[in-house]
């Protein structure tokens, strides 16, 4: 078997709207599409062997075993490997269930989907499981322990934190979009101006003087110090010599920790001796520069977390620890803690297994044990000196019983410190009493504090606590979102793309855009190419300067990751047709038709699917939305439009000569097409019917219809405006047009457009496409014949895996079907095509440029539009009498 490809989608796509995380991967099964499952001796009784947990798997049949039952009748190799890659992702900690198997359009060759939680692992489960099913069915062995624990690692290290994870987490159940902005955990929230970023658990909005403040052990307690709070006696020291001083003054026990510090590192606690000092101090040198000496409070350690300057939760925490039973060993004990079932690795459960490191190894070194020393019958040994539960701790919840002296203390700890979010460590013996009754003190003010052991407590109640964060971040009748239109369609994306960003933008919005040209921020333009998938999306979306996003959304990115957003407001589908087709599984227009209607499907409830409704494929895109549904169409007697307002449906149609809305039977006449710059005074109709899906998306947003009215007619088409789009120069003696048409559907709106103006002959440069299927090519070539007098092949610059002799050939057979008396040139490239066909240019003609790489073919038409000029110029000059 050979993997092709493997692809991560991560928002709504083809496969899935709802799940976003799907691992997409192009599998070859070669000789083994003639192995069904039935037919490999052994295989059934191998896989049951090596993965009992396989019976939970329903598949088709719908009960419990129904998996295998498949296999015992016989099915194909891809099929079993998705449900291998569920099962391995399962045994590692990520439990996963969806998937489904679909074939590419070539024999022997599917789709493999399943769904992943963390991407890495999920490409990494695609290729194990090819390599388990392989070793399964040549009855190899096969060790699948390593693939299961290096999937754990890979977890560890690319997932969010569980502090992180739940404030997204609670952001995604309030229906909040969010980014990840780097492979740690700075992620952000909302979109565009109303964006905020966490990472861990400090936000955009905390104190950076206040995390300052907190980092700073020294400048902590000074502060605390001088609020009459209560902090152990210490000093902060940076030699041995400083250390000797700091003993005589405070005397045993003592507690060691550097100034710069979490987690618990370097820190050394219930110092009762010299040489236990010396060697904290050394722990804690390793960290910082400097060091807190401190005198040790007995008690319990307390983590009281402060949200919004309000309490929110409370915990007593309890270091890594074992209890003697008088037989077994220190390690066996741990061996048997470690056997709860909500101890996992890293942060993948509740709580964390209890390793063996330097500190344990220390701690029983001065107690004079070893991991193979037996303690006596219920002897608490505690494994570490602080008390986290990512070193193996646990934690007890006790947020109702904190006394109300200390919640104000708390409360009052943040102001002082300048922290939203903090957790302030406390000792004491009882944390329902005073610090005054029970000697208690505050021993650190934690920026960043951690969530977890509020979240899953050990003993006690669970606490949502990022639920306090979301509500500090975006209080009552504040949004995350900003609102976004996409486009989508086969012809026609970037126009309506550019004419709502206009409109918009003339409403007072500061506009985010994609388009196949480029990334636009408030019409700066940022990034250069096609700009039509997921990363573009989300460059926009995560500009913090932006209040509104027009998105082009093509094909390519879709296949290729999915959505770069979840949802937006309104969603355009211009129109379906037969391109692309062949490429990544895509092989009907019904298929690509499916893909378009991805957008639609994402609009919010309360938003609008804009639809064709001229076009069949996507009028039916209505049936899967769950949103309001508006159509358009360039036929006022469309039977669709007149069924759509006897419902009270909005509507936009061309009717009379007007560009017109429809609120059920109600018409609402804009201003007349031959007036709109775009449609060139109405000849344009493909142009008309970009404007019909813009005027109602402005008027969805609440846009006065004199505005809507005004953005149409001061959009002017030009190579500034609406690069490669219908772009007219008129030269001397000739004229010539350029155009993005590079489909049978464009080629054929254009020919329409041209129809209508003068010029003859009329003179077009097409180029074949390599991605595109033969009969593509040779229909574009066909169509060529039709539109112009005569032809000049240029050879694409991206050939796409033809030759430039078969692209030519493909456009010829093409243009000979139609009529083989047609005038041919073929040039190498497109800049020699230009040039020739202007610089021979008969006058009275009309050259038509259908062009792909639109800038190098706007630049090269606009510098010979520049040297006309010139020449004009000086002409004119020698006409000019001397007037001296």
């Amino acid at each position: 078997m050979r993997i092709r490809e493997i692809r991560a989608m991560r928002g709504p796509n083809y496969w899935s709207i709802r799940r976003h995380k799907l691992i997409v991967m192009t599998l070859d099964l070669e000789d083994y599409e003639q192995k069904p499952t039935n037919k490999i001796d052994g295989f059934y009784e191998r896989l049951k062997e090596m993965f009992p947990g396989m019976y939970e798997h329903r598949c088709s049949v719908g009960s419990p075993g129904g998996f295998f039952q498949r296999v015992q009748e016989g099915t194909w190799m891809g099929h079993v490997i998705e449900h291998i890659a569920l099962e391995i992702q399962t045994l590692a900690g990520m439990d996963v269930g969806f998937g489904r198997t679909r074939g590419y359009g070539e024999e022997g060759v599917y789709h493999v989907v399943f769904a992943y939680l963390e991407e890495k692992v999920g490409k990494y489960a695609a290729k194990a499981s090819v390599r388990i099913a392989e070793a399964l069915s040549e009855n190899k062995e096969y060790d699948l322990s390593e693939d299961i624990q290096e999937m754990r690692e890979i977890r560890e290290r690319e997932r969010l934190g569980p502090s992180t994870s739940s404030i997204i987490d609670e952001a995604v159940s309030r229906g909040m979009p969010w980014i990840r902005l780097n492979r740690y955990s700075l992620c952000q929230i909302g979109y565009g101006v109303n964006q905020k970023r966490i990472q861990a658990t400090v936000s955009s909005d905390t104190s950076s003087i206040g995390v300052e403040i907190a980092c700073d052990k020294e400048d902590t307690k000074h502060l605390l110090e001088q609020a009459n709070i209560q902090v152990p006696k210490g000093e902060i020291i940076r030699s041995e010599a400083g250390l000797k001083e700091s003993v005589e003054y405070l005397g045993y026990p003592l507690v060691i920790k550097p100034i710069n510090g979490n987690h618990g590192r370097g820190i050394t606690i219930n110092i009762q001796n010299w040489e236990e000092a010396l060697e904290g101090f050394e722990a804690a040198k390793k960290v910082s520069r400097s060091v807190i000496v401190e005198k040790y409070i007995t008690g319990d350690d307390y983590r009281l977390l402060v949200i919004n300057y309000r309490l929110v939760a409370a915990a007593k925490r309890t270091p890594a620890h074992v209890i003697g039973d008088g037989k077994s060993t220190i390690q066996e004990l741990i061996d048997e803690v470690n056997k709860d079932p909500r101890r996992g690795y890293g942060h993948e459960k509740v709580l964390t297994m209890i390793t063996v490191n330097d500190m344990t190894e220390n701690i029983l070194k001065s107690k004079g044990y070893t991991v193979d020393s037996v303690i006596d019958k219920d002897e608490i040994l505690h494994l570490k000196d602080t008390a986290n539960l990512s070193t193996g701790g646990t934690a007890t919840d006790v947020t109702d019983i904190v006394h109300p002296e200390n919640i104000f203390m708390a409360e009052r700890i943040a102001r002082v410190i300048g922290l939203d979010i903090c957790g302030i460590d406390v000792m004491t013996s009882d944390i329902s009493k005073t610090l005054d009754e029970t000697g208690g003190a505050v021993l650190e003010v934690n920026a960043g504090p951690g969530f977890r052991m509020h979240l899953a407590p050990t003993e006690g109640l669970p606490r949502n606590v990022a639920s306090h964060v979301m509500d500090m971040l975006y209080p009552s009748g504040t949004t995350a979102r900003i609102p976004i239109v996409a486009v989508t369609g086969t012809n026609g994306k970037t126009t309506t793309t550019r004419l709502i960003a206009h409109m918009v933008k003339m409403m007072g919005h500061k506009v985010g855009y994609t388009t196949s040209d480029g990334i636009y921020i408030q019409n700066h333009m940022l990034d250069k190419g096609d700009c039509t998938g997921p990363v573009s999306a989300e460059f926009v979306l995560k500009d913090p300067t932006i209040d509104f996003a027009v998105l082009e959304t093509a094909r390519g990115g879709l296949l290729r990751a999915g959505l770069g957003f979840h949802h937006c407001d309104i969603g355009i589908v211009t129109n379906i047709a037969p391109d692309h087709l062949g490429l990544k599984g895509i092989n009907t227009i019904e298929q690509m038709a499916r893909v378009k209607g991805v957008i639609p499907e994402t609009v919010l409830p309360d938003g609008y699917a804009i639809l064709n409704a001229d076009d069949e494929l996507v009028y039916d895109m209505r049936k899967n939305v769950k949103c309001n549904v508006a159509l358009f169409s360039m036929d006022e007697e469309n039977e669709r439009i007149k069924k759509h307002a006897k419902n009270n449906g909005l509507s936009a149609i061309y009717e009379n000569g007007f560009i017109t809305i429809c609120k059920g039977t109600w018409k609402m006449r804009i201003v007349k097409a031959v007036n709109v710059p775009l449609t060139y005074g109405g000849k344009a109709r493909f142009m008309i019917q970009n404007v019909l899906p813009a005027v109602l998306t402005g008027y969805i947003r609440g846009f006065d219809l004199r505005d809507i009215k005004m953005a149409l007619e001061s959009f002017i088409p030009s190579a500034a405006q609406t690069p490669g789009r219908l772009n007219l120069f008129k030269f001397k003696n000739f004229d010539v047009l350029l155009d993005y048409a590079h489909n049978a559907a464009g080629m054929s709106a254009l020919h329409k457009f041209i129809e209508n103006l003068e010029g003859k002959p009329k003179v077009g440069i097409i180029a074949g496409i390599g991605d595109r299927r033969e009969e593509d090519n040779i229909a574009m070539g066909k169509l060529a014949a039709i539109m112009f007098d005569e032809v000049i092949i240029r050879q694409d610059k991206h050939l796409r895996g033809k030759t430039e002799e078969e692209l030519i050939g493909m456009l010829k057979k093409g243009i000979a079907q139609h009529n083989p008396e047609t005038p041919v040139l073929v040039f190498k490239s497109e800049k020699e095509a230009i040039t020739h066909a202007i610089t021979n240019a008969r006058p009275g003609s009309l050259i038509t440029m259908c062009s792909d790489v639109v800038p190098d073919a706007l630049k090269l038409v606009m510098e010979f539009k520049e040297k006309e000029a010139e020449k004009l110029y000086e002409f004119t000059k020698e006409d000019i009498p001397n007037q001296n």
